[in-house]
């Protein structure tokens, strides 16, 4: 079997987890890893691990991304750097036509969105967004669900993605240890956890946004924090498609994480986490079956193709399922199994959402950069 030479940038909480979780697939060679920070390469992550350098050895470590993309001879290059610096580390990569898997959201602006849209398109290689909620369970059996036309057209929708944490206990310290982009990114542009399920279901794009955030409630925030403590931005399609999206900065319950409900004009599926024993939950109904009552299952986030490989690990399998479907498109020539397009249209709503919340809520149109009205500007 051939193997491709897999290299990641950016050495923090994930970068590390996705770097030791690729090297468990036969077709990939772990060959390179990037970090400004030394430290990473050699400190360990948890206390009963090994550090990088010690579990790679054949590894080559870097601090200089161009020098990794000159001389590493990679196949692919998985992007884990903070979620506001993406765009130009993946544009670099496809103009060497390597192989990207962007973890998201993949551009922190409009001028990105048109960056990395042109470079992706001038490209050999596949860009591939590297939205792990898109692989599991409720997104798989929502899809299937769609598909066999038990849930008709989707009419309105909405969800949730609440982190419980109180004003002085924000993300943990490994989450941070690259950088502050948790801590200043705006709870409404961390949409594509939230949306990227639900666009699955979709055959058109969220058009119009207005977006409101509730203002900071408590007198002992980090210094220099200035984030409200929720946002709740409203989406519409073209068609009349309604979308809800909530996402907090500070929640004083034990409740969350991802929440979604789907209705349409045959049947409807949510996914309930019942916090805080998280329990998860997926129920669903279908006037086109012969029982219409609600029905109940197990709703972890383990894809159903993965539940008995033991491989299957990273938020529940997700991460193992978003980096087997990669390789496989990249080893046969596929297409990217969560396209560049898709994962702009899950990003960029988070982007024109925010504005709308500064402009009061106002009812922004949202444009696309495969769009003949596109521009890098929010009218």
């Amino acid at each position: 079997m051939k193997k491709l030479r897999l290299g990641v940038v950016g050495l923090g909480h994930r970068g590390r987890a996705m770097f030791k979780l690729s090297a468990d697939f036969d077709c990939i060679e772990p060959a390179a890893a990037c970090d400004i920070l030394p430290r990473n390469w050699y400190e360990k992550q948890w206390l009963s691990d090994k550090p990088l350098a010690e579990m790679f050895p054949n590894a080559v470590f870097y601090e200089d991304y161009d020098k990794m993309l000159d001389e590493a001879g990679l196949d692919i290059v998985i992007v884990e750097t903070g979620a506001d610096i993406h765009a130009e580390f993946c544009s670099k990569a496809l103009a060497k036509n390597i192989n990207v898997l962007s973890d998201i959201p993949v551009v922190a602006n409009l001028k990105e969105a048109e960056l990395l849209w042109k470079a992706e398109q001038q490209s050999s290689a596949i860009f591939s967004t590297g939205a792990n909620p898109n692989e599991q369970k409720f997104t798989v059996l929502l899809k299937e669900f769609w598909q066999k036309g038990l849930l008709g057209k989707p009419y309105y929708m909405e969800a949730e993605y609440i982190h419980w944490s109180l004003p002085k206990s924000s993300e943990s310290i490994h989450l941070n240890e690259n950088g502050d982009w948790r801590r200043l990114l705006i709870p409404v542009r961390y949409c594509t956890h939230s949306l990227g399920p639900l666009l699955t279901v979709l055959t058109e794009e969220l058009r119009t946004v207005s977006c409101f955030g509730t203002g900071m409630h408590a007198d002992d925030y980090a210094p220099g924090y200035k984030k409200d403590d929720m946002m709740c931005a409203q989406f519409q399609t073209d068609s009349g498609v309604v979308v809800r999206f909530l996402k907090n900065a500070r929640c004083r319950a034990a409740i969350g994480h991802h929440n979604y409900r789907v209705f349409g004009t045959e049947g409807y599926m949510e996914r309930i986490d019942r916090s805080p024993v998280h329990d998860p939950v997926i129920r669903y109904n279908s006037m086109k079956e012969l029982d219409t009552s609600l029905k109940e299952i197990s709703g972890e986030f383990m894809p159903p193709a993965y539940a008995h490989n033991k491989k299957a690990t990273g938020h529940g399998g997700m991460d193992y399922a978003l980096l087997d479907h990669f390789f496989q498109a990249v080893l046969n020539g596929q297409p990217a199994p969560i396209s560049l397009k898709e994962g702009l249209c899950m990003t960029l709503p988070g982007i024109y959402a925010e504005e709308s919340a500064k402009r009061g809520g106002e009812v922004i149109r949202m444009r696309y950069p495969w769009d003949e009205d596109w521009t890098t500007e929010i009218l």
